[in-house]
């Protein structure tokens, strides 16, 4: 018997590229069980699998650093936190030292829609009943009808997995001007904003004061303490852009209409920036 089950969440993270850096993604997650009837007449629950398979999904990628062991670099591991030291593209820099949940560390060449479906199934399936034999995955980014951007950013105020320092997504972009779309400023702003790290200037440090990793002549540092301990980074300062707010979505989006609106001071603004799939924030200047 075969169970399906689309659209079952969606993984928001980022992964190290050695081209591109940390890459901000969101894919959606479309789930097919292959499995004999249980004595309630069924594969799974369908209960059971938005709950039990979304939490194992959530518990080993999601807002997490995924990391392959082909990177051009290292990572090692102390008592509670591992530190992440790599280069990437034209001699760029990027370190990290975070919590252990902060990374996903998969045993595969370079991270890839074929590599990460088969780590999650390896993770997900000796963990399920015994009944279901086989599971299949796909892992897709949405239909794009706008601009998007790749981020990464660290919402060190949330009281959840946003507080990891590099986690990120894959995000549509809107800006419209007196009402009317404007597709050369969306394009304008993807392109600015392709594959860079979003970050916080109060969160700025000087390279003097990091504490666990090392940072390079051009370098950007970061540091803050949330609820799940002391995250730290330093990254190649082109990629990077430092906003004067946090970088939650809502902030984004406001941050994004004073740019435009100062570059068009006559003209209605109004953004529409995404948080990875189907959510964001308007906002209008």
């Amino acid at each position: 018997m075969i169970l399906f089950v689309n659209s079952l969440t969606v993984i928001d993270f980022s992964y190290l590229c050695n081209k591109r850096g940390a890459v901000g993604e969101s894919w959606i997650v479309d789930l097919t069980l292959h499995g004999k009837l249980n004595e309630e007449s069924m594969v799974l629950d369908f209960g059971l699998v938005k709950k039990q398979i979304k939490g194992i999904i959530d518990d080993c990628l999601d807002h997490k650093l995924a990391i392959a062991k082909g990177l051009n670099g290292t990572v090692q591991e102390f008592d509670t936190y591992k530190t992440l030291d790599c280069t990437f593209g034209d001699n760029h820099h990027l370190a990290m030292s975070a919590p252990h949940q902060a990374y996903c560390m998969i045993d595969a060449p370079e991270i890839s829609v074929e590599s990460v479906t088969e780590f999650l199934i390896d993770t997900i399936l000796p963990k399920l009943p015994s009944n279901i034999e086989k599971i299949e995955l796909s892992l897709k980014p949405e239909h794009s009808q706008s601009f998007y951007y790749h981020y990464s950013h660290g919402l060190k105020k949330h009281d959840g997995n946003c507080q990891r320092i590099i986690h990120g997504h894959r995000s549509q972009i809107g800006i419209s001007l007196d009402g009317m779309s404007m597709p050369r400023l969306q394009k304008q702003w993807a392109e600015k904003w392709q594959d860079i790290y979003l970050a916080t200037r109060e969160d700025q440090i000087a390279a003097s004061e990091l504490k666990h990793i090392s940072a390079k002549g051009d370098d950007v540092c970061f540091a803050y303490t949330a609820a799940q301990g002391y995250f730290e980074m330093a990254i190649s300062e082109s990629r990077c852009d430092i906003l004067p707010v946090d970088t939650t979505v809502e902030c984004i989006a406001q941050h994004l209409a004073e740019q435009v609106k100062a570059e068009y001071p006559d003209k209605d603004v109004k953004i529409t920036a995404y948080e990875g799939v189907g959510k964001g924030s308007i906002s209008y200047a």
